[in-house]
């Protein structure tokens, strides 16, 4: 295939998704159709059949649905709705992942494909509210905080170590043994990225611990002409004195990880609306996305460290 035609290829794909990350700060109303067609037709105008026949491999609706959905899922709070996407996601994959220019994108999804695997696992296994006569049967509740945590034990467990991770972990707890934080939250950067620095994220999070372009530019971090969110030392700098600063807002590492995830403010607001200091009060009202999060992290760390997140230490060297 000609260098130009992936090109053109992946700038099909990246219209896509980075339309996405556009439409997350507008609304949840997104006709995707007429986007979909004008790049369908601009596709059959400027590539070769080649590159046609691999975008085809992708089914329109099913990209289209998958676009929609995962920016609901992403804004919304309901995280059973995520298991219908399981299979476009799976779908769309092995094409980000063919290309050069897309495997960012590909190292983004791939890190989160299991958050579809277990939406249709707690789908199966959320019992639906009973219903009451003469009324409307009402939708199924967000599982609890302890649900999702077991359903995502047994999903890590059998995990190796992901490639790259031998390598990075030691470097990355001496720095956040530097920065004062819990050496255990290295982890974060397998659920973030699958400890892969390539990995680009629709709305503009780069890098093993998906840092957003302000968060890190508050710690430092340059951008241009090398973004440093992709280089190992200035990234997990930067994570550990976010986590670290996050935490001395919380005081909680269950909602400093929802915080990272979702932002200081949507945790702040729930905390305030539902009176409460405790991850498990707000879970089933946090976004989707973050209600997987946080006891994916837990699961995780647990698996490679035998730790829990309340049970998460301040390193001593850096106590003195």
């Amino acid at each position: 295939m000609a260098y130009f035609a992936v090109m053109k290829c992946a700038v099909v794909l990246l219209l896509l998704l980075v339309s996405l990350g556009r439409a997350q700060a507008q609304t949840n109303d997104v006709d995707w159709g007429p986007m979909l067609n004008s790049a369908q037709q601009w596709a059959q105008e400027n590539l070769d059949d080649d590159v046609l026949k691999a975008l085809q491999t992708v089914d329109r609706k099913q990209v289209e649905g998958f676009l929609q959905h995962y920016q609901d899922y992403l804004r919304g709070d309901y995280v059973l709705d995520m298991a219908q996407l399981r299979e476009a996601a799976q779908t769309i994959l092995p094409l980000l992942d063919a290309h050069e220019e897309t495997q960012p994108y590909a190292a983004w999804l791939r890190a989160r494909l299991d958050y579809f695997e277990v939406a249709d696992d707690l789908r199966v296994i959320t019992p639906a509210p009973k219903p009451v006569p003469n009324q409307p049967t009402p939708p199924t509740p967000n599982p609890s905080f302890k649900t999702e945590e077991e359903v995502w034990v047994k999903k890590v467990a059998p995990r190796p170590w992901p490639k790259g991770a031998a390598e990075a972990v030691p470097k990355m707890k001496a720095i956040f043994a530097s920065e004062r934080v819990p050496e255990a939250l290295v982890w974060l950067a397998e659920v973030e990225s699958g400890f892969d620095a390539r990995a680009e994220s629709p709305a503009g999070a780069y890098g093993m611990f998906q840092l957003m372009p302000a968060t890190a530019k508050s710690y430092g971090l340059s951008l241009w002409p090398f973004d440093e969110r992709r280089q190992l030392d200035p990234a997990t700098h930067a994570a550990g004195q976010h986590l670290r600063r996050l935490h001395g807002s919380f005081k909680d590492w269950r909602l400093t990880v929802a915080a990272y995830n979702c932002g200081e403010g949507t945790v702040r607001r729930l905390m305030q609306r539902y009176k409460t200091n405790s991850y498990e009060r707000i879970a089933t009202h946090l976004p989707a996305e973050t209600q997987m999060y946080v006891p994916k992290v837990e699961a995780t760390i647990q698996l490679r460290e035998g730790l829990a997140l309340e049970d998460l230490k301040v390193p001593a060297t850096a106590q003195k």
